[in-house]
């Protein structure tokens, strides 16, 4: 049927959607591998890898195993892993004393990659969760999650993962205070040039699930640990996924406290806040695509329910377009290579 000749329209948007490349000349929102930080689980051993039963085609590696796959993700083009070391059980205490151990899993961890990929940007995390017997990122007394003692920990944590090579710190605990703490100690010792990227909004979420398999991290139950009073949950150092503003008001501390990189946590229920965040930030905003993201994609596209890989891809996208210059994900790997297809 002809168009009737009452029509006048002459604002037409669906001309710039009319072939793959005009469609490619108006696009507003560009993802590349600059973009993508992969993070990456470590185990004791050799030669091993062991595949995360909630997190299909993700692994723990063993050093020797994860500096060949940090090997692969240079060659992709991705500049930056971000490190979680899986701790054996019988090395938790309470006090996280393993973490100030300057030869063990992960401080080994660092320098190996540093010496084998110079060129890979390595960020580790300070959160005491993968060494307490507790499971909480802090270390817990009298029934409450103590700020300042866990600050005290996390610094010479920073000092011992500047030592072994780290470029950025990463603090995912969300305690009070602790960036400016790490920057004053860091610089004291003279690691200057050693970066903050701050987990500046990460929010008691029910999406972190699969990363606890990963690491056994989640806070332990009253049967697990003869200790009593222990918090079951997160929520009094972790953000209510309620709120907004307050993660404004995050960043603006972190800012002061000298953050060179600003982190929101998760990211798909959260792209609101990673707006928020960037419109107020003059540092590089992250966002973190975390386990249970991944997982819900993945298991779908194993059952036949969604496209993987277009999913995924529209994912990152979206989370890009919210306002995030960097993303942590588990699919940055296949990212890469979709990318140079």
């Amino acid at each position: 049927m002809a168009p009737s000749a009452e029509y006048n329209i002459p604002i037409r948007p669906r001309r710039l959607r009319q072939t793959k490349n005009i469609r490619r000349m108006a696009r507003e929102t560009r993802l590349s591998t600059d973009n993508l930080i992969a993070p990456q689980f470590v185990m004791e051993g050799e030669n091993d890898r062991e595949e995360v039963s909630s997190m299909p085609d993700t692994y723990r590696h063993t050093i020797d195993r994860l500096v060949d796959h940090a090997e692969t993700l240079s060659d992709l083009g991705i500049p930056a892993v971000a490190l979680f070391p899986a701790i054996p059980d019988h090395l938790r205490t309470p006090d996280a004393e393993h973490a100030l151990d300057p030869d063990h899993l992960y401080p080994n961890a660092v320098r190996a990659l540093k010496d084998a990929v110079p060129e890979l940007m390595v960020i580790t995390d300070t959160a005491l969760d993968p060494y307490n017997s507790d499971g909480h990122d802090g270390i817990v007394r009298d029934g409450r999650i103590d700020n300042d003692a866990t600050i005290e920990v996390m610094c010479q944590m920073a000092l011992l993962h500047a030592e072994a090579g780290a470029d950025i710190v990463a603090p995912s605990d969300m305690m009070d205070g602790r960036v400016g703490a790490l920057r004053d100690a860091l610089d004291a010792a003279g690691h200057t040039d050693v970066a903050i990227l701050s987990y500046t909004a990460k929010y008691s979420s029910n999406y972190y699930g699969p990363f606890r398999d990963a690491l056994d991290s989640a806070p332990r139950s009253e049967e697990e640990t003869p200790a009593k009073d222990i918090p079951d949950n997160k929520d009094t150092y972790q953000m209510d996924p309620a709120n907004g503003e307050e993660a404004v008001r995050e960043l603006m501390l972190d800012l002061e406290e000298g953050a060179d990189m600003v982190m929101v946590k998760p990211a798909l229920p959260y792209l609101d806040v990673i707006h928020r965040v960037q419109a107020a930030s003059d540092v590089p905003v992250a966002a973190y695509n975390v386990s249970g993201e991944y997982a819900m994609i993945k298991a779908a596209a194993q059952n036949g329910w969604l496209d993987g890989k277009n999913c995924a891809m529209e994912a990152l996208t979206g989370i890009r377009r919210a306002g995030a210059d960097l993303i942590l994900t588990y699919f940055a790997e296949d990212a890469a290579q979709w990318l140079e297809e």
